[in-house]
């Protein structure tokens, strides 16, 4: 498939939209959703294959990893802290998994990450520059 090498490296947040209306209709606690707004989330990418490490370091030293195969079930933690297990897909190039209360896409656009969170009709996205 085309492009599946394309995500690896490490991506700086540049913007967002849509944030509030997002994690108000997942249902993120509000000291989280303070925690998130406008956050400078570095994103580290590695992939070998269809295998990806998917880590998110945020500001004071917390970090998220998600570790997956494309196709295969994987224990994951969602943008609020929830682990559940979910199959992410590759569909024309996007990375796309289901979370519990929304589908999160990942893409690479323009040299940029991309990705989009769908939550009953909100669309959040946000946006990430290449640094490394």
């Amino acid at each position: 498939p085309k492009g599946t090498m394309a995500f690896a490296g490490k991506y700086e947040f540049e913007g967002d939209e849509n944030y509030d209306a997002f994690v108000q209709k997942i249902g993120l606690p509000s000291d989280k959703v303070e925690m998130g707004r406008n956050c400078k989330i570095v994103t580290e990418v590695v992939q070998n294959g269809n295998d990806f490490t998917w880590t998110q370091h945020f500001p004071g030293g917390r970090t998220t990893t998600n570790t997956f195969t494309v196709g295969k079930e994987a224990d994951m933690e969602s943008f609020g802290g929830k682990k559940f297990q979910a199959t992410v897909k590759m569909e024309d190039g996007k990375l796309v998994a289901e979370f519990p209360n929304y589908r999160h896409t990942a893409e690479i656009s323009g040299g940029k990450l991309v990705e989009i969170s769908t939550s009953s009709g909100v669309v959040y996205k946000r946006t990430s520059k290449k640094i490394a």
